[in-house]
């Protein structure tokens, strides 16, 4: 069998059949990769870089020599592994004979290029990607710069926004969750029961990834529900271009009370570590105000978490109408819809009623 090398585009639409093998190093990896991709490592990160110190310093046949050392013990291994993997997936590929892979390295180089000659050799019909993981990274920033049909879901904290996009997801309507993606809630309360963060380069993966995915399955037709955020998440940050067309989106505007938002957050965020719930507030501190973080933190201390996020609940409610105020949109696309409670089930019917529906 021939490898064959193929354009983004086509790789991609693989991807979603066949696994794809990231043979870069495990700290490549980890740092960001095509979401899905399967780690398969022709170096670690040590002997990387002992091959790229050879090949700068002393020149490209002795760095080949040395990868061929570190190569040639993990060839059987790495054969093996990949046969674990496509058996896995077999019910999804329906790979039987000639099962397909889809292999990358970070320029399509010499990694992607040797471990798709084993591959190759063995069996498998493999595919490389022309330009490598560094090409994926040019197609990913170019979703930003693409127009969608957004309908922002805006809403004071504690308007259970988040909850309210699941439940239209769950209704069918498609959505795209950022704080899902960046593993933060937005909030100084956003880390407390998530993971860790990815890197912001990840971060971007996955947005590019919801977004070619929402497309492949409507086309370029199709509402996209997106919940209303600050640029940045945490410490991720929503691309600029990207950002700016949530800015200029129609906007549906849930206004609920505020007794009712501040039952919805103690219940939510009541049940977290209080030492942890200290610490969120204290980083807000210098925007709080010494008096009000004060008060907040010996609420907290004494386990009357309503009345501190009574105090925390004003100073996001001011924050948010200010952003409101700077928001570069024209005021008719904004539409508000009077919610007398955080209830999700309720307010989906409320949105219903607006007639909000999917073009």
């Amino acid at each position: 069998m021939a490898i064959q090398k193929i354009l983004i585009d086509q790789f991609l639409m693989l991807a979603s059949q066949y696994p794809v093998l990231d043979v870069r190093s495990p700290g490549e990896y980890a740092h960001a990769h095509i979401p899905g991709a399967y780690s398969l490592p022709l170096f670690t990160d040590e002997e990387r870089k002992v091959v790229g110190t050879a090949y700068k310093q002393q020149s490209r046949k002795k760095a080949i020599k040395i990868g061929l050392d570190y190569f040639g013990v993990k060839m059987r291994p790495m054969v093996e592994e990949v046969e674990r993997l496509v058996l896995q997936l077999n019910d999804k590929s329906r790979q039987e004979n000639d099962p397909v892979v889809l292999v990358h390295c970070w320029r399509g180089g010499m990694r992607s290029a040797g471990v798709a000659w084993l591959l190759d050799l063995y069996g498998f019909k493999v595919y490389t990607l022309t330009g490598g993981y560094k090409m994926y990274r040019q197609w990913a920033r170019a979703r930003f710069d693409e127009q969608y049909q957004l309908t922002v879901l805006g809403g004071y904290t504690g308007s259970g926004k988040t909850s309210l996009l699941h439940e239209l997801q769950h209704n069918g309507y498609k959505i795209i969750n950022l704080e899902a993606l960046a593993n933060h809630k937005g909030s100084s309360f956003g880390a407390l029961g998530e993971k860790p963060q990815p890197s912001q380069e990840m971060f971007e993966n996955l947005l590019a990834d919801a977004l070619y995915t929402m497309r492949r399955v409507a086309g370029n037709a199709g509402e996209i529900f997106i919940e209303d955020e600050s640029q940045r998440i945490g410490s991720m940050n929503i691309p600029d271009s990207f950002w700016k067309q949530m800015r200029s989106s129609r906007v549906i505007f849930l206004d609920i009370p505020f007794e009712e938002r501040l039952t919805y957050l103690t219940e939510e965020y009541g049940k977290f570590d209080k030492a942890a719930m200290v610490n969120a507030v204290i980083r807000i501190q210098k925007r709080l105000g010494g008096l009000e973080t004060k008060q907040a933190v010996n609420y907290l201390l004494e386990n009357n978490h309503r009345e501190c996020f009574r105090i925390l609940l004003k100073y996001y409610d001011k924050y948010y109408e200010k952003g409101l105020a700077a928001r570069a949109t024209d005021p008719a696309l904004v539409k508000k819809i009077n919610c007398s409670t955080v209830d999700i089930k309720t307010n989906i019917q409320n949105l219903l009623h607006e007639k909000i529906t999917v073009q």
